[in-house]
């Protein structure tokens, strides 16, 4: 075997640049993706922020790729195919960056990507936050089951079985919350199925959404009604204000009492009177 040259030493590889996914073959003719599909898989990219749930990526991109049917080509071949046009920023950088042929499956993919975006410190986080769930201070009945429903929606890898989901749930209400569910389930929540359970408390949560949202508004038009009353008689005293002002009369100047004799009717007192004097 001749010894490489210099030139060909130095020579950057051309080894390694394959890619991670290892498509299988297809025994189909003319097939191909269209762009019009690879802009609809492009058009809710995933970027691996921490505020993204890669579980919520795979769910919508199996939505979209389950609608595709093409004769002789497996369904996971074509998400093979289809979900690196699916990633932008860090996960795109991740992907770029495994190994050449490491992914063999749709279910090594899913895998990979879940366990690079969702650590398992994460699925631990979560889950203590379903299990120490407690419904804050004036946080109605309908806003805390939005909420708790919210936290195993984020984490849908939990492992909670319905029934306990329902005692978690029903532990963390207060004491009012708690009376008023065993009121709606007939006496106590504990008699019904864990189904009977979650169906219950559903209904209630809609119950009193709807009444919260019509006692608000009708908070509201009292409130508004009696500002209008309240301006109205604000209006009504200074009308009265400003007739009440136009109508006082200003007293006038007190005279000064003039004194009068009691002799000759002279316009002096009676002791400075001549007359007076002379009698």
């Amino acid at each position: 075997m001749a010894e490489r040259t210099m030139e060909e030493l130095l020579r950057a590889p051309t080894e390694g640049y394959g890619e991670a996914i290892v498509l299988p073959e297809i025994n189909a003719d003319h097939f191909e993706i269209k762009t019009n599909l690879l802009q609809l898989v492009q058009a809710n990219p995933f970027n691996g922020r921490e505020n993204e749930n890669p579980h919520a990526h795979i769910n919508s991109f199996k939505r979209i790729t389950s609608t595709l049917r093409f004769r002789n080509v497996p369904n996971d071949v074509i998400k093979l195919m289809m979900f690196p046009y699916s990633l932008e920023g860090a996960a795109k950088t991740w992907y770029e960056k495994e190994p050449p042929n490491s992914i063999l499956t749709w279910e090594d993919l899913v895998t990979k990507f879940v366990n690079q975006f969702f650590p398992p410190s994460k699925t631990t986080h979560l889950k203590n936050e379903i299990s120490r769930f407690t419904q804050k201070f004036e946080e109605t009945f309908s806003e805390a089951w939005e909420r708790f429903k919210e936290l195993l929606r984020a984490c849908p890898h939990h492992g909670f079985t319905e029934l306990t989901q329902v005692d978690t749930f029903y532990n963390g209400l207060n004491e009012n919350e708690q009376d008023s569910l065993n009121a709606a389930a007939g006496g106590n929540l504990l008699s019904k199925t864990t189904r009977e359970a979650l169906n219950i408390i559903e209904n209630k949560s809609k119950v009193r959404y709807s009444r919260n949202r019509s006692n608000a508004s009708r908070m509201n038009a009292t409130s508004s009604k009696t500002d209008e009353r309240i301006d109205k008689l604000a209006d009504q005293l200074s009308t009265l204000v400003e007739i009440v002002s136009k109508k006082v009369v200003t007293p006038a100047p007190v005279k000064a009492v003039e004194e009068l004799c009691v002799t000759c009717g002279g316009a002096h007192s009676w002791y400075n009177c001549p007359t007076t004097d002379n009698n």
